[in-house]
């Protein structure tokens, strides 16, 4: 069976998350969007659900974190070169995002991050093949 990541986010404003994902290169299914939640296709196998306020918070007992203030997870995406680690992080920023620290180049490894709208921190990652092994 091959698995898929749902990855939940609560976002402040839905329209605007929307968008900014969007800007970033990413489709919405529309098949599981409405006014409370929007799926964000990030490839076959991954995908963001972002979740209004009022109706992630029927999902947890919990307090919404506010990511602008403390960190509540670091989601690294890879993808296929340098070039487009320092592509996403740009589109990010034109988009409204905020670049994250600055790059690290580790020789093998290659990753920056920014954080979306609502504090969410994204680390695109590039890998070279066989580094892994």
């Amino acid at each position: 069976m091959s698995r898929k990541v749902f990855i939940n986010l609560p976002v402040a404003d839905l329209p605007a998350a929307k968008a900014f994902y969007v800007k970033l290169g990413f489709t919405i299914n529309e098949q599981f969007t409405d006014d409370n939640a929007s799926c964000v296709v990030i490839s076959e196998h991954i995908h963001v659900m972002l979740l209004t306020h009022e109706f992630f918070a029927g999902f947890t007992p919990h307090a919404i974190s506010d990511a602008h203030k403390a960190t509540e997870v670091l989601v690294a995406l890879s993808v296929d070169s340098r070039e487009a680690v320092d592509e996403i992080v740009g589109r990010a920023r034109e988009a409204g995002g905020q670049a994250n620290g600055e790059p690290q180049d580790h020789g093998f490894m290659y990753a920056h991050s920014f954080m979306d709208l609502d504090g969410h921190i994204w680390e695109p990652v590039y890998m070279e093949e066989g580094a892994v092994e």
